[in-house]
């Protein structure tokens, strides 16, 4: 193949723009190495650089500006034969990176081109996280109130196994993008260009400028020698092979069956360190050992060893569609956080609902059917409130017999923790 440019598809870079240069540099790199478009892939993010995946004749994959390296990772990790190359900008790269700083820990065989022109071109010349703080942009003061990242010095401190800087006009420019998508890993190539339509405008940037930069900031370019080591997708799949041993897929089988299943709608509230959670589960191991469909939303805060903890749980012989609560058939209010987290479900419970209480637990007025529990004249620990509910509830064959109940606490617990649950599911019989 003489060119890998789409014909069809000419460049339209600003004229004097050294992405054009990059672009025309970049397809003669691809043919000196031999390469096929079939096992080609450009990925490119938001800007000028993103025009690259529409210029050549090999697949390509248009990202979100600064995520162009997530999707050219998953293209790697799922054909390790690929040759996976990206390109962003300097407004990408400031906007992405997290990313670019993951790519260089994990050393996925990956080939990222920055094409650093000091400036978000397409929007209007605005100031990027490159733009020297004595340029004039179209941000006013805000590139002075910064400085400029050193990207080639941060990926090297990041882990990145290959890294170089040069010129966009460097004639030696396809040589050393070869060298960079020829290694064995996560290899970055700094281009430094103008940008002919917004930069230059209002800055004395030129080619010679540019080689003056890079010789001010030198880069030991190439192979980084410290951060040598093995690439991510040969580990990874190295790694996976000699895994054996998998967690098993929890299995409960259909084992009761009930007389008139029906739709049951459960509201657990309570507060961290209570197992409101765990009595969720349980609760859908009972569900789905009497052959019904369930679902369960938990409700707490980041902070999870303090707050609300709210679990709603639907049981339903027909399929569930919708996970939220419409008309609870079932509360059990086990803490004031909690029923302040639901209180105005209160005040619509019918007559046919069942309120669990603590007696401690003060509730909103309501018309529910309403059984309150002192667990501590029961002597029964706060952390057990809510298992020892439901053996309150087991007993007066609400929601599930007896017997449900030990086999949902059998699924759920290893033999230890399921006689001391058995201990204080009993107390309530």
């Amino acid at each position: 193949m003489d060119s890998f440019l789409n014909k069809s598809r000419p460049l339209v870079f600003c004229p004097g723009c050294t992405h054009e240069r990059i672009t025309k540099g970049l397809d003669k790199t691809l043919i000196d190495m031999g390469l096929t478009a079939d096992k080609t892939v450009i990925v490119t993010d938001i800007g000028c650089s993103g025009l690259f995946d529409t210029f050549f004749n090999v697949h390509a994959l248009h990202g979100v500006h600064g995520r162009a390296l997530t999707y050219a990772a998953g293209l790697k990790l799922a054909d390790p034969t690929l040759t996976v190359i990206v390109t962003m900008g300097d407004g990408g790269l400031g906007i992405g990176g997290a990313h670019v700083l993951a790519a260089c820990r994990k050393n996925l065989d990956l080939t990222l081109i920055i094409l650093n022109n000091f400036n978000f071109g397409m929007t209007g010349g605005q100031y990027s996280a490159t733009t020297p703080s004595d340029a004039v942009v179209g941000s006013e003061f805000l590139n002075q109130a910064e400085i400029p990242i050193d990207i080639c010095a941060i990926a090297k401190s990041a882990g990145a196994t290959y890294v170089s800087k040069c010129s966009g006009h460097d004639p030696a420019l396809p040589d050393e993008l070869a060298k960079a998508i020829r290694h064995k890993g996560f290899s970055v190539v700094e281009t430094l260009g103008m940008c002919t339509g917004r930069y230059t405008k209002r800055n004395n940037l030129t080619p010679k400028v540019i080689d003056e930069m890079i010789a001010n900031q030198p880069v030991e370019g190439g192979v980084v020698e410290g951060n040598q080591r093995p690439e991510y997708g040969e580990l990874y799949r190295k790694l996976a092979g000699e895994k054996t041993q998998f967690p098993e897929a929890l299995t409960i089988e259909r084992s009761f069956n009930l007389v008139a299943p029906r739709r049951q709608e459960v509201v657990i509230l309570g507060s961290a360190g209570m197992r409101i959670v765990t009595a969720g589960d349980i609760v859908c191991y009972a569900g789905i050992a009497s052959g019904m469909n369930v679902s369960i939303k938990n409700d707490y805060n980041i902070t999870v060893l303090r707050g609300q903890s709210v679990s709603e749980i639907l049981l339903s012989p027909e399929k569930i569609g919708y996970t939220g609560i419409e008309s609870p058939t079932v509360v059990m209010a086990l803490s004031d956080e909690g029923v302040q987290r639901r209180q105005k479900i209160f005040k619509t419970l019918a007559p046919t609902t069942v309120v669990l209480k603590e007696k401690s637990v003060d509730i909103p007025e309501t018309t529910a059917r309403v059984i309150e529990i002192d667990f501590k004249e029961l002597k029964i620990k706060r952390t057990d409130w809510a298992l020892a509910s439901l053996g309150v509830l087991a007993e007066k064959e609400i929601l599930f017999s007896k017997e449900i109940l030990a086999f949902a606490l059998k699924s759920r617990f290893n033999e230890k923790v399921y006689d001391l649950a058995m201990e204080t599911i009993e107390k309530m019989y």
